[in-house]
């Protein structure tokens, strides 16, 4: 029976010692793998968000003062946001819309909260490219079906605030929010 080949710095019967070759590829690639933390640690951390997001992480909303047919514009994240109080006749006219018609299909009872479907709460930016429509404020162009209409591109939102007509592909988003109060919201909260 032919005998193993005895390699660099083992001994018979003995078991197999540390070459200084294994000890400097131990030391590279420890040294490699605390290259890449260091490269890498910093890009994530700048994914974070700042302090200043942090402390907008939510938007509370006083509901009083916001007659029906009337609608406000806040700011939650930076960001627009409308507060709408539906009146029956834009809730009916909602409800009377075949879902099979819409682009993004989506009832009125998907987009608020049950038992106050009058309370509509959309962030105020276009799906398109990111305008601000208009419709919120008084006096301003609701568009043909009565919700919101974006002056850049044209999109038309009905009461809903669904989108019916232009380029934007999606219905205005309707973000996180819960009812702290009969007359008090919280944006940004989850339930």
């Amino acid at each position: 029976m032919a005998e193993a080949p005895m390699i660099e710095g083992e001994t018979l019967g003995a078991e197999p010692t540390v070459r200084r070759r294994d000890f400097i590829n131990i030391g590279a690639v420890a040294f490699a793998g605390v290259g890449a933390v260091a490269v890498v640690a910093p890009l994530i951390m700048q994914m974070a968000p700042s302090a200043d997001v942090l402390a907008d992480a939510t938007t509370e909303i006083d509901l009083s003062k916001i007659l029906p047919g009337q609608a406000i514009k806040a700011v939650y994240r930076k960001s627009p946001l409308f507060v709408r109080q539906l009146t029956p006749a834009e809730i009916a006219q909602a409800n009377a819309v075949p879902i099979s018609t819409l682009r993004d299909p989506q009832t009125l009872a998907e987009r608020t909260k049950p038992g106050k479907t009058q309370w509509l709460i959309t962030m105020g930016v276009c799906t398109h490219l990111g305008c601000v429509p208009l419709g919120a404020g008084e006096g301003e162009n609701k568009g043909e079906f009565g919700g919101y209409f974006c002056p850049c591109h044209g999109s038309v939102y009905d009461t809903a605030a669904r989108i019916r007509k232009g380029p934007a592909p999606k219905n205005l988003q309707v973000p996180d929010y819960v009812f702290r109060t009969v007359t008090t919201i919280e944006v940004g909260a989850k339930a």
